[in-house]
């Protein structure tokens, strides 16, 4: 939060009033997708004045340990995510600052930790999910003023709030009988964030053009 608000607060100090005419393209890679779950994630976004129009998309997301709910550890459980997907629409408050109404489409499966990621040890079969949701998205552009090809380099910190609103889950729940606790279980129906909530908080690194 504390990086979110510094970068925030110098890229203020360099805003000017040409940016509410800007039109132009970026694109940007997810940090956490890739230091932290073991994936990949993409976006592409259009400025148009003050509007942002975007589109993300993560593969092959992997959380276990201490990123699954404790319930989930308890379990024996982890999760994996072959896409997160979907689009957003932004107003752009500055030049460094937008809002974005974010609507995503996400696949969950989930498995006892350890054992192969198959068809035949999948737990939920059917693990689709839509979340709808916004995102604080601050842009901070550290070679802005360079004469060369660095000044499109762009640092994007974000913090996302996306709760599920469609899921595949009845009841908004999966029970299944769990062979560790040798008990009938429940899977609840899970969000794209920290632990399966729906608060995502990330950094990108891109480049606009």
């Amino acid at each position: 939060m504390s990086i979110f608000f510094l970068l925030t607060a110098f890229a203020n100090a360099q805003d000017s009033e040409s940016w509410k005419n800007h039109r132009g393209f970026g694109v940007a890679f997810g940090l956490s997708q890739a230091l932290v779950l073991d994936g990949f994630n993409t976006e592409i976004n259009y400025i148009h004045n003050r509007f942002v129009f975007g589109y993300s998309h993560g593969m092959s997301l992997n959380l276990e340990s201490d990123l699954m709910p404790e319930y989930l550890q308890e379990q024996g459980l982890v999760a994996y995510l072959p896409f997160s997907t979907g689009f957003g629409i932004g107003y752009r408050f500055y030049e460094w600052l937008d809002v974005r109404l974010e609507a995503k489409w996400h696949r969950f499966e989930f498995y006892y930790d350890g054992e192969a990621q198959t068809s035949a040890n999948r737990i939920a079969t059917d693990a689709r999910n839509i979340s709808i949701g916004l995102g604080l998205y601050s842009s901070f552009q550290p070679f802005k003023n360079a004469d060369n090809a660095l000044s499109g380099i762009t640092i994007i910190p974000n913090i996302r709030f996306w709760p599920t609103v469609f899921s595949d889950f009845d009841n908004r729940s999966f029970s299944y009988e769990n062979k560790i606790t040798g008990q009938t279980e429940e899977i609840q129906t899970p969000n794209a964030g920290i632990n399966l909530s729906p608060l995502i908080v990330n950094m990108s690194i891109g480049y606009r053009f």
